[in-house]
């Protein structure tokens, strides 16, 4: 049996990563920091009692290699053997090249540099002190070899074992110091990522692990026997990483629980409101988007959620997020100010900021993982109108019904009357036009107004008015029942409304202005929204370098409603990059296929997938592979 299989075979894989953990810890603060240098690895990988050789190391430390992570570091630690007795044996006969049977202090130094743990000049006088009987300042290994030899050897791993030993010590005072940090905070809700999958794809990659090691769920415990509780959570726990295998996959688990912690004196902030749409036009997304002037500085708080139709979209709600941006570039360029991430188990989601005075734009979004282009059409068509008694054309009961849930959602400030204003946004949507003082005029001459808006009867008369003048010719009024998202059946499957909320708390004149109904606009600087989303999640996102592209990188961004992949390539080369995502669990996306490929340009970044649950009631998983094509 290799020293490999049999160091494997006799320790708990909880007691290992927790090995891994007490050394990794030993030169960093969290194990989220990354190692940085070929230099920084030896040692790192010295404290666990590991001493690579130099081509060793190039196998792990190549020139495409800019950093590794933990994860990293415990592969290559469950790779590369610990070196025992007969390494340090061979590595003292070696270096011994003359062949005089002694070995200087000099010569034992650089034997502990290279096999061992690294130690000072005068910390190997002190050992060389403690064997040497005759106080040459030598190690004869000739006369007494073996008696030498085990002495010596015993006093290496000796020393070894107790740097192992304080080493956990830190370890402890460390996890036990920010544990009462918690406490203090209270901060004691737990994380939200999954850990029964998590849990179980780790047993998978190591089949010896003992099922004592699973604790509560979300703790790895110590050795079976021991009462001692474990001092590594699951987030301890190493992700497959892209450098060990091609085939392992990059893999994220996230919680079914969301909680929206909304400011407890919100009753006494000023609340401004708005409704608005999403609407899918070829495969485009538009919709309703905002100026936000903000004339003093304030906290805010914004929520959105969609609302659902009398005859539409199924009962999982659309994600329905808000970007906040600024009019203009702050110093370092950045346009993002904010945007929501958390939400309630009932699809809203929430973003509390602090702004200072100005002017800013707030644009909805949607991920599109529920809300897509329809793949066909009925060929049946529902009737909108018909003829009464006297021959005349009036609008049929199904379709009234529709109309007044159209004014309900063109009703954008819910006062009940649709202003110039917000009939000029509903005639954009559906004819591409606005509204003319002659056509307004039209307006008013054929319908009764209430303080110069229309009324939801008002709006219903105007369409009837429309069937009639065209002799119940339907053609106009399906265009405005396809604008607004509806299909030959009546039912919104194109369009989603939501309702967007804003208060402030140190400003009561704030205004929330609807300025358009349309796709993004491009914004200063040549940005695109997708640029600034993509950058806001590979902020917020965790990185892992994708194997064989130096300069290419997937970052994997979780909130309380999805999961974003995005692609950044800062290569001078375009790259064709393969993902598959089919191993992925109760997971939909916002595309037809969970395995495509796509093309990078140089220096871009590029949205590859959005994920979120197929079942809101039940945890799911992302695992991603890519490759590079």
């Amino acid at each position: 049996m290799s020293r490999r299989s049999s160091r494997s075979s006799t320790m708990d894989q909880g007691e290992f990563i927790l090995e891994c953990k007490a050394a990794y810890l030993s030169m960093f603060d969290s194990i989220k920091e990354k190692i940085e240098s070929q230099d920084s690895l030896l040692e790192a990988l010295q404290q666990t009692g590991r001493n690579p050789s130099v081509k060793v190391l190039k196998k792990y430390w190549t020139n495409d290699t800019d950093e590794l992570s933990f994860d990293d570091f415990v592969d290559i630690c469950r790779k590369e053997p610990v070196t025992t007795s007969d390494d340090l044996m061979k590595a003292f006969r070696k270096i011994d090249i003359n062949g005089d049977g002694y070995i200087s202090l000099e010569e034992l130094h650089k034997i502990l540099t290279s096999k061992g743990e690294k130690k000072s000049k005068s910390e190997v006088k002190t050992m060389i002190d403690e064997v040497d009987e005759n106080r040459d300042g030598r190690l004869d290994y000739k006369e007494e070899p073996v008696l030498r030899y085990s002495e010596f050897c015993k006093m290496v791993m000796s020393t070894t074992e107790e740097s192992k030993k304080m080493q956990r010590k830190m370890m402890e005072r460390k996890e036990k110091k920010k544990k009462q940090e918690i406490e203090r905070r209270g901060d004691v809700s737990g994380s939200q990522v999954s850990v029964r999958s998590t849990a179980s794809s780790v047993k998978n990659q190591e089949k010896s692990a003992s099922q004592a090691n699973i604790e509560s769920g979300n703790r790895i415990g110590t050795p079976s026997g021991s009462r001692k509780s474990s001092l590594l959570s699951i987030d301890d726990l190493p992700r497959p990483s892209p450098r060990v295998k091609k085939d392992k996959s990059r893999q994220s688990s996230v919680s079914r629980s969301h909680k929206l912690d909304e400011p407890k004196n919100l009753r006494e902030w000023t609340h401004t409101k708005s409704k608005g749409s999403f609407f899918m036009e070829d495969g485009s997304l538009i919709c309703h988007q905002y100026d936000f002037n903000l004339p003093d500085d304030s906290k805010i708080w914004i929520t959105m959620q969609p609302q659902k139709a009398s005859r539409g979209m199924d009962s999982n709600p659309v994600d329905t997020s808000v970007f906040i941006l600024r009019d203009r570039p702050d110093e370092d360029g950045n346009l993002l100010v904010a945007f929501t991430e958390h939400r309630d188990g009932r699809g809203k989601y929430g973003v509390s900021c602090d702004l200072s005075a100005g002017k800013y734009y707030i644009m909805p979004y949607t991920t599109g993982c529920r809300f897509k282009s329809r793949k066909s059409e009925s060929e049946k068509e529902a009737k909108l109108v018909s003829q009464d008694k006297g021959g005349k054309y009036v609008i049929t009961k199904a379709f009234r019904k529709v109309l007044e849930d159209i004014f309900d959602y063109s009703d954008l400030d819910g006062n009940g009357f649709m202003s110039r204003k917000e009939f000029n946004l509903f005639n954009i949507r559906t004819s591409g036009e606005e509204v003319a003082d002659e056509e307004w005029q039209v307006v008013e001459d054929r319908i009764d107004l209430e303080d110069g808006e229309i009324t939801k009867a008002g709006f219903l008369q105007l369409n009837e008015l429309e069937a009639e003048d065209s002799e119940g010719d339907t053609e106009d009024l399906w265009t405005t029942l396809v604008s607004m998202g509806y299909n030959k059946q009546l039912i919104m499957d194109q369009a989603c409304p939501f309702q967007l909320d804003v208060y402030t708390e140190d400003c009561d004149d704030a205004e929330l202005d609807v300025v358009r109904v349309d796709s993004y606009p491009t914004y200063p600087g040549d940005l695109s929204f997708d640029d600034i989303i993509s950058k806001s999640f590979i902020k917020h996102g965790e990185i892992s370098r994708v194997k064989g592209m130096k300069d290419l990188c997937m970052y994997t961004y979780k909130n309380d409603g999805w999961a974003s992949l995005v692609l950044d390539n800062k290569s001078h080369t375009r790259v064709r990059v393969e993902l598959d995502c089919s191993r992925s669990e109760n997971v939909i996306s916002n595309h037809d296929s969970l395995q495509r490929t796509l093309r990078v340009d140089p220096g871009s970044t590029l949205i590859a997938y959005h994920l979120m649950p197929e079942d809101e009631d039940r945890d799911w998983q992302v695992k991603c592979t890519e490759t590079i094509r």
